[in-house]
Protein backbone atom coordinates (compact mmCIF):
# COMPACT_ATOMS: atom_id res chain seq x y z
CA UNK A 1 0.00 0.00 0.00
CA UNK A 2 2.74 2.31 0.84
CA UNK A 3 6.08 3.39 -1.17
CA UNK A 4 8.78 4.48 1.06
CA UNK A 5 9.98 7.91 0.37
CA UNK A 6 12.86 8.40 3.35
CA UNK A 7 15.15 6.02 5.13
CA UNK A 8 13.55 4.47 8.51
CA UNK A 9 15.25 3.51 11.24
CA UNK A 10 14.42 3.04 15.29
CA UNK A 11 11.06 1.34 15.91
CA UNK A 12 9.49 -0.99 13.38
CA UNK A 13 7.29 0.57 10.96
CA UNK A 14 3.79 0.63 12.25
CA UNK A 15 1.25 -1.64 11.27
CA UNK A 16 -0.99 1.38 10.10
CA UNK A 17 1.23 1.75 7.52
CA UNK A 18 -0.05 -1.14 5.59
CA UNK A 19 -3.49 0.27 5.16
CA UNK A 20 -4.83 3.26 3.25
CA UNK A 21 -4.99 6.38 4.45
CA UNK A 22 -7.11 8.07 6.39
CA UNK A 23 -6.34 5.85 9.90
CA UNK A 24 -8.47 6.07 12.94
CA UNK A 25 -7.67 8.40 15.28
CA UNK A 26 -7.43 7.16 19.39
CA UNK A 27 -9.80 9.14 21.74
CA UNK A 28 -7.03 12.22 22.20
CA UNK A 29 -3.97 11.57 20.59
CA UNK A 30 -3.02 11.16 17.10
CA UNK A 31 -2.31 7.56 15.52
CA UNK A 32 1.12 6.16 17.17
CA UNK A 33 2.39 6.06 13.80
CA UNK A 34 2.12 10.21 13.37
CA UNK A 35 5.44 10.18 15.25
CA UNK A 36 7.08 6.93 13.73
CA UNK A 37 6.47 9.17 10.67
CA UNK A 38 8.44 12.51 11.80
CA UNK A 39 11.28 10.49 13.19
CA UNK A 40 11.84 8.29 9.90
CA UNK A 41 9.71 9.54 7.24
CA UNK A 42 8.54 12.84 7.51
CA UNK A 43 7.44 12.92 4.07
CA UNK A 44 5.46 10.01 2.97
CA UNK A 45 3.60 8.59 -0.09
CA UNK A 46 0.81 6.61 1.01
CA UNK A 47 -2.29 5.02 -1.16
CA UNK A 48 -4.94 7.01 0.56
CA UNK A 49 -8.80 5.84 0.77
CA UNK A 50 -10.24 7.16 -2.69
CA UNK A 51 -7.31 4.85 -4.24
CA UNK A 52 -5.21 7.67 -5.15
CA UNK A 53 -1.52 8.39 -3.99
CA UNK A 54 -0.98 10.71 -1.51
CA UNK A 55 1.65 12.64 0.64
CA UNK A 56 1.79 12.68 4.37
CA UNK A 57 3.32 15.70 5.79
CA UNK A 58 3.63 15.42 9.39
CA UNK A 59 6.50 18.05 11.41
CA UNK A 60 6.01 21.54 12.20
CA UNK A 61 8.21 23.32 9.99
CA UNK A 62 7.18 21.47 6.59
CA UNK A 63 3.55 21.63 7.62
CA UNK A 64 3.59 25.17 7.72
CA UNK A 65 5.94 25.89 4.80
CA UNK A 66 3.67 23.66 2.95
CA UNK A 67 0.25 25.56 3.27
CA UNK A 68 2.38 28.76 2.76
CA UNK A 69 3.31 27.59 -0.94
CA UNK A 70 1.42 29.14 -3.91
CA UNK A 71 2.25 25.92 -5.48
CA UNK A 72 0.26 23.73 -3.04
CA UNK A 73 -3.35 24.09 -4.75
CA UNK A 74 -6.70 23.99 -2.48
CA UNK A 75 -8.90 23.53 -5.79
CA UNK A 76 -10.88 20.03 -5.13
CA UNK A 77 -11.39 19.80 -8.88
CA UNK A 78 -8.01 19.15 -10.01
CA UNK A 79 -7.99 14.89 -10.80
CA UNK A 80 -5.34 14.28 -8.11
CA UNK A 81 -6.93 16.05 -5.39
CA UNK A 82 -8.03 13.63 -3.28
CA UNK A 83 -11.65 14.68 -0.45
CA UNK A 84 -10.68 11.35 1.28
CA UNK A 85 -14.14 9.78 0.41
CA UNK A 86 -16.60 12.92 0.23
CA UNK A 87 -18.70 13.75 -3.04
CA UNK A 88 -16.68 16.28 -5.41
CA UNK A 89 -19.10 18.80 -7.36
CA UNK A 90 -18.13 20.40 -10.44
CA UNK A 91 -16.80 23.27 -11.27
CA UNK A 92 -17.36 26.39 -8.98
CA UNK A 93 -20.25 25.10 -7.71
CA UNK A 94 -17.64 23.46 -5.04
CA UNK A 95 -17.36 25.34 -1.51
CA UNK A 96 -15.36 28.65 -1.89
CA UNK A 97 -12.95 25.92 1.07
CA UNK A 98 -11.77 23.53 -1.79
CA UNK A 99 -11.33 26.26 -4.47
CA UNK A 100 -8.11 28.56 -5.20
CA UNK A 101 -7.60 32.71 -5.31
CA UNK A 102 -8.66 34.63 -7.08
CA UNK A 103 -12.15 32.90 -7.13
CA UNK A 104 -11.36 32.00 -3.13
CA UNK A 105 -10.65 35.52 -2.55
CA UNK A 106 -13.69 37.21 -3.73
CA UNK A 107 -15.35 34.67 -0.63
CA UNK A 108 -12.87 35.68 2.02
CA UNK A 109 -13.00 39.03 1.25
CA UNK A 110 -17.60 38.97 0.95
CA UNK A 111 -17.38 37.21 4.06
CA UNK A 112 -14.19 37.78 6.03
CA UNK A 113 -15.68 40.68 7.47
CA UNK A 114 -18.18 38.98 9.22
CA UNK A 115 -15.53 37.84 11.07
CA UNK A 116 -13.19 40.66 11.42
CA UNK A 117 -12.00 41.28 15.41
CA UNK A 118 -13.89 44.11 16.47
CA UNK A 119 -16.98 42.96 14.66
CA UNK A 120 -16.85 39.72 16.69
CA UNK A 121 -16.54 41.01 19.76
CA UNK A 122 -19.34 43.60 19.43
CA UNK A 123 -21.40 40.31 19.52
CA UNK A 124 -19.78 39.14 23.22
CA UNK A 125 -23.52 40.74 25.04
CA UNK A 126 -25.55 38.39 22.73
CA UNK A 127 -23.91 35.25 23.01
CA UNK A 128 -23.08 35.89 26.72
CA UNK A 129 -27.28 36.04 26.83
CA UNK A 130 -27.45 32.85 24.76
CA UNK A 131 -24.59 30.85 26.86
CA UNK A 132 -26.12 32.11 30.09
CA UNK A 133 -29.93 30.98 28.85
CA UNK A 134 -28.81 27.48 28.12
CA UNK A 135 -27.27 27.13 31.59
CA UNK A 136 -30.51 28.19 33.28
CA UNK A 137 -32.43 25.62 31.28
CA UNK A 138 -29.57 23.02 32.38
CA UNK A 139 -30.13 24.08 35.98
CA UNK A 140 -33.09 24.24 35.99
CA UNK A 141 -33.99 19.77 34.70
CA UNK A 142 -34.47 18.11 37.74
CA UNK A 143 -32.51 14.41 36.04
CA UNK A 144 -28.94 13.78 36.33
CA UNK A 145 -26.83 13.19 34.23
CA UNK A 146 -27.25 15.73 31.76
CA UNK A 147 -25.74 15.35 28.17
CA UNK A 148 -23.71 18.69 28.39
CA UNK A 149 -23.31 17.98 23.85
CA UNK A 150 -27.07 18.08 23.34
CA UNK A 151 -28.32 20.41 26.15
CA UNK A 152 -24.88 22.52 25.77
CA UNK A 153 -22.46 22.42 23.43
CA UNK A 154 -24.47 21.67 20.04
CA UNK A 155 -27.37 24.73 20.48
CA UNK A 156 -25.07 27.18 21.38
CA UNK A 157 -22.95 27.58 17.73
CA UNK A 158 -25.33 26.94 15.65
CA UNK A 159 -27.61 29.51 16.77
CA UNK A 160 -24.62 32.00 16.78
CA UNK A 161 -24.14 30.98 13.35
CA UNK A 162 -27.45 30.98 12.61
CA UNK A 163 -27.48 34.88 13.29
CA UNK A 164 -24.91 35.53 10.89
CA UNK A 165 -26.16 33.53 8.34
CA UNK A 166 -29.54 35.23 8.65
CA UNK A 167 -31.65 32.79 9.31
CA UNK A 168 -35.23 33.67 10.51
CA UNK A 169 -35.64 33.64 14.32
CA UNK A 170 -38.89 31.27 13.38
CA UNK A 171 -36.34 28.91 11.72
CA UNK A 172 -34.00 28.56 14.60
CA UNK A 173 -36.07 25.48 15.96
CA UNK A 174 -35.46 23.49 12.50
CA UNK A 175 -31.73 24.78 11.67
CA UNK A 176 -30.57 23.70 14.93
CA UNK A 177 -32.54 20.07 14.64
CA UNK A 178 -30.77 19.94 11.35
CA UNK A 179 -27.40 20.77 12.74
CA UNK A 180 -27.75 18.27 15.46
CA UNK A 181 -28.59 15.11 13.16
CA UNK A 182 -25.80 16.47 10.66
CA UNK A 183 -23.29 15.61 13.70
CA UNK A 184 -24.69 11.90 13.54
CA UNK A 185 -22.73 10.77 11.19
CA UNK A 186 -20.96 7.81 12.01
CA UNK A 187 -22.15 7.78 15.81
CA UNK A 188 -22.13 4.14 16.47
CA UNK A 189 -24.88 5.02 19.54
CA UNK A 190 -27.27 6.47 16.81
CA UNK A 191 -29.76 4.05 14.95
CA UNK A 192 -29.25 4.58 11.32
CA UNK A 193 -26.70 7.29 12.38
CA UNK A 194 -25.54 7.69 8.55
CA UNK A 195 -28.73 7.87 6.49
CA UNK A 196 -29.84 10.44 9.60
CA UNK A 197 -27.19 12.83 8.97
CA UNK A 198 -27.24 12.50 4.73
CA UNK A 199 -31.32 13.28 5.70
CA UNK A 200 -30.20 16.10 7.46
CA UNK A 201 -28.08 17.11 5.06
CA UNK A 202 -30.12 17.16 2.09
CA UNK A 203 -32.80 19.06 4.15
CA UNK A 204 -30.26 21.59 5.17
CA UNK A 205 -29.02 22.06 1.57
CA UNK A 206 -32.85 22.67 0.06
CA UNK A 207 -33.79 24.36 3.37
CA UNK A 208 -30.28 27.54 2.31
CA UNK A 209 -31.61 26.94 -1.01
CA UNK A 210 -34.85 28.31 -0.23
CA UNK A 211 -33.16 30.81 1.51
CA UNK A 212 -31.25 32.12 -1.11
CA UNK A 213 -33.12 32.17 -3.43
CA UNK A 214 -36.16 34.11 -1.31
CA UNK A 215 -32.92 37.14 -0.79
CA UNK A 216 -32.52 36.86 -4.95
CA UNK A 217 -35.18 37.77 -6.05
CA UNK A 218 -35.01 41.02 -3.53
CA UNK A 219 -33.68 44.39 -4.82
CA UNK A 220 -31.71 44.55 -1.10
CA UNK A 221 -30.59 41.13 -0.43
CA UNK A 222 -29.51 41.91 3.13
CA UNK A 223 -26.45 42.67 4.99
CA UNK A 224 -25.72 39.05 6.58
CA UNK A 225 -23.77 36.27 5.23
CA UNK A 226 -26.16 35.27 2.99
CA UNK A 227 -27.00 38.51 1.42
CA UNK A 228 -23.36 39.27 0.62
CA UNK A 229 -23.46 35.87 -1.38
CA UNK A 230 -26.95 36.63 -3.14
CA UNK A 231 -25.02 40.09 -4.25
CA UNK A 232 -22.02 38.26 -5.66
CA UNK A 233 -24.78 35.83 -7.42
CA UNK A 234 -26.55 39.06 -9.40
CA UNK A 235 -23.51 40.02 -10.18
CA UNK A 236 -22.24 37.44 -11.83
CA UNK A 237 -19.10 36.81 -9.43
CA UNK A 238 -20.20 33.22 -8.36
CA UNK A 239 -23.04 30.56 -8.79
CA UNK A 240 -26.05 30.24 -7.37
CA UNK A 241 -24.47 26.63 -6.61
CA UNK A 242 -21.79 28.06 -4.83
CA UNK A 243 -23.56 30.26 -3.14
CA UNK A 244 -25.65 27.27 -1.35
CA UNK A 245 -22.63 25.33 -0.78
CA UNK A 246 -20.87 27.88 0.73
CA UNK A 247 -23.78 28.41 2.97
CA UNK A 248 -24.07 24.77 4.06
CA UNK A 249 -19.75 24.74 4.50
CA UNK A 250 -19.74 27.95 6.71
CA UNK A 251 -22.82 25.85 9.11
CA UNK A 252 -20.53 22.91 9.24
CA UNK A 253 -17.04 24.73 9.54
CA UNK A 254 -18.22 27.12 12.02
CA UNK A 255 -20.94 24.89 14.33
CA UNK A 256 -19.22 21.34 14.09
CA UNK A 257 -16.46 22.39 15.21
CA UNK A 258 -17.24 25.06 17.93
CA UNK A 259 -19.51 21.96 19.24
CA UNK A 260 -16.66 19.49 19.25
CA UNK A 261 -14.54 21.77 21.09
CA UNK A 262 -16.93 22.86 23.19
CA UNK A 263 -17.59 19.26 24.56
CA UNK A 264 -13.94 17.68 24.12
CA UNK A 265 -12.40 21.21 25.55
CA UNK A 266 -14.57 20.43 28.72
CA UNK A 267 -13.58 16.91 29.16
CA UNK A 268 -10.04 18.07 29.19
CA UNK A 269 -10.62 20.90 31.49
CA UNK A 270 -12.52 18.19 33.88
CA UNK A 271 -9.74 15.91 33.57
CA UNK A 272 -7.11 18.62 35.13
CA UNK A 273 -8.88 20.16 37.92
CA UNK A 274 -5.79 21.97 39.47
CA UNK A 275 -4.88 23.67 35.67
CA UNK A 276 -9.01 24.66 36.19
CA UNK A 277 -8.47 25.89 38.97
CA UNK A 278 -5.81 27.71 38.51
CA UNK A 279 -7.76 29.34 34.94
CA UNK A 280 -10.68 29.55 37.14
CA UNK A 281 -8.42 31.67 39.86
CA UNK A 282 -6.39 33.93 37.16
CA UNK A 283 -8.57 35.34 34.60
CA UNK A 284 -5.31 36.25 32.48
CA UNK A 285 -5.09 32.24 31.84
CA UNK A 286 -7.90 31.56 30.00
CA UNK A 287 -6.91 32.81 26.78
CA UNK A 288 -3.70 30.64 26.68
CA UNK A 289 -5.57 28.12 28.06
CA UNK A 290 -7.93 28.03 24.95
CA UNK A 291 -4.87 28.26 22.78
CA UNK A 292 -3.73 24.73 24.49
CA UNK A 293 -6.64 23.11 24.37
CA UNK A 294 -6.74 23.93 20.80
CA UNK A 295 -3.42 22.57 19.75
CA UNK A 296 -3.93 19.71 21.67
CA UNK A 297 -7.20 18.39 20.33
CA UNK A 298 -6.56 19.67 16.87
CA UNK A 299 -10.17 18.52 16.40
CA UNK A 300 -9.66 19.62 12.45
CA UNK A 301 -7.60 16.72 11.82
CA UNK A 302 -8.68 15.14 8.30
CA UNK A 303 -9.79 18.22 6.33
CA UNK A 304 -6.84 20.23 5.35
CA UNK A 305 -6.03 18.34 2.03
CA UNK A 306 -4.03 19.82 -0.95
CA UNK A 307 -2.38 18.70 -4.50
CA UNK A 308 1.11 19.69 -5.70
CA UNK A 309 0.28 22.32 -8.55
CA UNK A 310 4.17 21.72 -9.82
CA UNK A 311 7.11 19.27 -8.66
CA UNK A 312 7.68 20.84 -4.94
CA UNK A 313 10.65 19.74 -2.63
CA UNK A 314 10.71 19.75 1.10
CA UNK A 315 12.77 17.94 3.73
CA UNK A 316 14.66 17.04 0.67
CA UNK A 317 11.91 14.76 -0.34
CA UNK A 318 9.97 15.71 -4.27
CA UNK A 319 6.22 15.79 -4.32
CA UNK A 320 5.54 15.33 -7.95
CA UNK A 321 2.89 17.32 -9.40
CA UNK A 322 -0.50 16.68 -9.72
CA UNK A 323 -0.26 14.53 -6.55
CA UNK A 324 -2.43 15.03 -3.18
CA UNK A 325 -0.64 16.28 -0.19
CA UNK A 326 -2.11 15.87 3.07
CA UNK A 327 -0.55 18.40 5.89
CA UNK A 328 -1.11 16.50 9.25
CA UNK A 329 -2.15 19.63 11.43
CA UNK A 330 -2.39 17.39 14.36
CA UNK A 331 0.86 15.74 13.97
CA UNK A 332 2.43 18.89 13.86
CA UNK A 333 1.05 20.36 17.06
CA UNK A 334 2.34 17.69 19.17
CA UNK A 335 5.86 17.78 17.27
CA UNK A 336 8.39 17.75 19.63
CA UNK A 337 10.71 19.59 17.33
CA UNK A 338 8.66 22.40 17.95
CA UNK A 339 6.84 22.06 21.39
CA UNK A 340 8.46 20.75 24.27
CA UNK A 341 6.81 17.66 25.82
CA UNK A 342 3.86 17.93 23.49
CA UNK A 343 1.47 15.60 23.97
CA UNK A 344 0.85 16.94 27.82
CA UNK A 345 -1.82 19.09 28.59
CA UNK A 346 -0.83 22.29 29.65
CA UNK A 347 -2.34 25.95 29.84
CA UNK A 348 0.63 28.21 30.63
CA UNK A 349 2.49 26.93 27.44
CA UNK A 350 0.04 29.38 25.36
CA UNK A 351 1.03 28.49 21.88
CA UNK A 352 -0.01 31.11 19.95
CA UNK A 353 1.72 29.68 16.63
CA UNK A 354 -0.20 26.07 16.97
CA UNK A 355 -1.22 25.03 13.13
CA UNK A 356 -5.26 24.38 14.39
CA UNK A 357 -7.03 26.84 12.19
CA UNK A 358 -4.51 25.59 9.43
CA UNK A 359 -2.46 28.30 7.78
CA UNK A 360 -1.66 30.24 4.80
CA UNK A 361 -4.69 31.75 2.31
CA UNK A 362 -6.71 29.24 3.57
CA UNK A 363 -6.40 29.70 7.52
CA UNK A 364 -9.87 29.98 9.29
CA UNK A 365 -11.15 32.95 9.19
CA UNK A 366 -13.49 32.28 11.53
CA UNK A 367 -11.14 31.97 14.57
CA UNK A 368 -11.74 35.17 15.99
CA UNK A 369 -15.91 33.98 16.38
CA UNK A 370 -14.59 30.33 17.87
CA UNK A 371 -12.09 32.19 20.15
CA UNK A 372 -14.66 34.45 21.41
CA UNK A 373 -17.48 31.50 22.12
CA UNK A 374 -15.14 29.30 23.77
CA UNK A 375 -14.14 32.22 26.03
CA UNK A 376 -17.77 33.17 27.20
CA UNK A 377 -18.34 29.15 27.07
CA UNK A 378 -15.92 28.03 29.58
CA UNK A 379 -15.54 31.41 32.18
CA UNK A 380 -19.38 30.97 32.39
CA UNK A 381 -19.93 27.46 32.56
CA UNK A 382 -17.10 26.30 35.36
CA UNK A 383 -18.64 30.06 37.36
CA UNK A 384 -22.01 28.93 36.87
CA UNK A 385 -21.80 25.37 37.85
CA UNK A 386 -18.65 25.09 39.89
CA UNK A 387 -19.21 21.41 40.88
CA UNK A 388 -19.48 20.08 37.44
CA UNK A 389 -18.31 16.87 36.93
CA UNK A 390 -17.86 13.77 34.79
CA UNK A 391 -20.60 11.24 35.29
CA UNK A 392 -18.46 8.53 33.86
CA UNK A 393 -15.04 7.42 33.45
CA UNK A 394 -12.79 9.49 30.96
CA UNK A 395 -12.07 6.61 29.08
CA UNK A 396 -15.58 5.11 28.60
CA UNK A 397 -16.41 8.95 26.90
CA UNK A 398 -17.80 8.21 23.15
CA UNK A 399 -15.02 10.24 21.12
CA UNK A 400 -15.72 10.29 17.25
CA UNK A 401 -12.79 8.49 16.36
CA UNK A 402 -14.37 7.61 12.86
CA UNK A 403 -14.49 11.94 12.63
CA UNK A 404 -12.14 14.09 9.89
CA UNK A 405 -13.33 16.50 12.99
CA UNK A 406 -12.95 15.04 16.38
CA UNK A 407 -15.29 15.25 19.07
CA UNK A 408 -17.38 13.22 21.64
CA UNK A 409 -21.02 11.72 20.42
CA UNK A 410 -21.97 13.02 24.19
CA UNK A 411 -20.65 14.36 27.80
CA UNK A 412 -22.33 12.85 30.49
CA UNK A 413 -21.94 15.45 33.19
CA UNK A 414 -23.66 16.22 37.03
CA UNK A 415 -23.19 18.60 39.74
Amino acid sequence: MTSPTAATAGAPEPAELQHSFPWPRPAIDPPAAYGWLRENAPIRRVELADGLPGWLVTRYEDVRELLADPRVSSDATDPGYSLLGAPRLAGKDQSFLRTDPPYHTIFRRMLGKHFAVKRVHAMRPRIQELVDATIDELLAREERPVDLVERFALPIPSTVLSWLLGVPAEDQAFFNKASEDLLARGNPDVPDAEERSAAARTEMVQYIAKLSDERLALDDPGEDMLGDMAKAVKDGKISREAMINSGVTLLIAGHETTANMTALGTAILLQHPDQLAEMQAERGLRAGAIEELLRFLTIVHLVVVRVAKDDIEVAGQVIPKGEAIIPLNFSANRDDAHYPNPDAFDIHRAPRDHLAFGFGVHQCMGQPLARLELDIIFETLFRRIPGLRLATEAESLPYKTYAPINGLTGLPVTW
